[in-house]
């Protein structure tokens, strides 16, 4: 069974990068739908973007986009979430999951999640 964790989150300045990242083990991601959702403080959980297995992406919400890329890394079974100019609203943890139907904003069509991991952006 796929098992997902997420490193790469901590606090950070407004304005600053973070790479996340999504580590895959017991299974190779190359088939999977990869999505990256965030819950802020007090708010339910959104989804920002989405990896197919050939590499493109797709993100879903406007304050997000131009700004946040996704990227696979074949080798360490990994896919990461770029985030520039980070902003304090980016606040919350953020969650991949792994699915084989075509990216979805529906959190249902995931079948493996991971435990998230903390950004924090400071003002």
């Amino acid at each position: 069974q796929l098992q997902l964790v997420e490193s790469g989150g901590g606090l950070v300045q407004s304005g600053e990068s973070l790479n996340l990242s999504c580590v895959a083990s017991r299974s190779s991601l190359d088939s999977y739908y990869i999505g990256w959702f965030r819950q802020a403080p007090g708010l339910g959980r959104e989804v920002i973007a989405c990896s197919f297995p050939n590499g493109a992406y797709v993100i879903w919400p406007d304050s997000m986009k131009g700004r946040s890329t996704t990227s696979r890394d074949r080798i360490m079974n990994a896919v990461n979430l770029q985030i520039d100019s980070l902003k304090p609203e980016d606040t919350g943890v953020y969650t991949c999951a792994a699915g084989q139907f075509p990216c979805s904003e529906v959190a249902s069509r995931y079948s493996y999640w991971g435990r998230g991991t903390q950004v924090t952006v400071s003002s």
